[in-house]
């Protein structure tokens, strides 16, 4: 396996999602009981999560789109009630100042050192993280959001974009993430190597097991190295 580039999945790659989406479910509560009382009375946090994944099933066409989803559901919060669209507009702005509050992993920015001194590297994510605003941009040569993209992992063509970007074939880029059908499997079909984080140490439930499964991003950095050690020493035997 020869590897030029890398591209990494974000949330529950670099960083776990459930903690940073309830305090953003928090900070939104707070928010709309101070500023839209009324709406926040009939949308406690239980509900305004089932008005989010209503809107989601009800939009299909927003399914790549995390950030339209969001707004959608506050507009369907906020309007009957008298709020109008600077309403919304704030409240997602707190929404998403908390959503971008992030608490990486303990390896994940040692990892990504050592790692963006090897290897170019591309985010590609379904999630609407900001890097710049996170303070992570300066790892990553480009970053390819669904939302920006019109399409979500698995579909190969996202994968392929960031090929492009990178100006390389598949198979010279290996894709990183945390989901077996959304990175692992969807890597595998656009002809990337792929590399499971498998946080959890549980068993790969998949018919195709991917190319690396490692328990974190410093096992990653470390085998990436023994891998490229072991080219360099194959061609001085050469």
């Amino acid at each position: 396996m020869r590897i030029a580039a890398i591209t990494l999945d974000l949330d529950d790659t670099l960083w776990p999602i459930a903690p940073v989406m309830e305090r953003a479910e928090q900070r939104l509560d707070t928010w709309l009981k101070a500023h839209c009382p009324r709406a926040a009375a009939n949308f406690p946090i239980p509900a305004m999560r089932a008005l989010r994944e209503r809107i989601a099933l009800e939009h299909p066409h927003l399914a790549h789109d995390y950030t339209e989803q969001r707004r959608a559901s506050l507009r369907a919060a906020l309007l009957p009630h008298g709020y109008g669209e600077g309403q919304v507009d704030e409240a997602f702005a707190e929404f998403y100042a908390a959503r971008n509050d992030v608490e990486c992993y303990a390896d994940a920015l040692p990892a990504l050192e050592r790692l963006a001194l090897r290897f170019p590297l591309v985010s590609l994510s379904n999630g609407n993280a900001d890097l710049e605003r996170i303070g992570l941009s300066r790892y990553f040569r480009y970053s390819i959001a669904a939302r920006e993209f019109g399409m979500a992992k698995p579909a190969p063509q996202i994968f392929h974009a960031a090929c492009d970007l990178l100006g390389l074939p598949p198979d010279a880029v290996l894709h990183v993430g945390d989901d077996p059908e959304l990175d692992v499997a969807g890597a595998r079909a656009a002809g990337m190597h792929c590399a499971w984080i498998n946080r959890a140490g549980v068993t790969w439930p998949g018919p195709q097991t991917p190319d690396l499964s490692v328990r974190d991003l410093r096992e990653l950095a470390d085998t990436l190295d023994a891998l490229m050690v072991n080219r360099r020493d194959d061609h001085a035997l050469a």
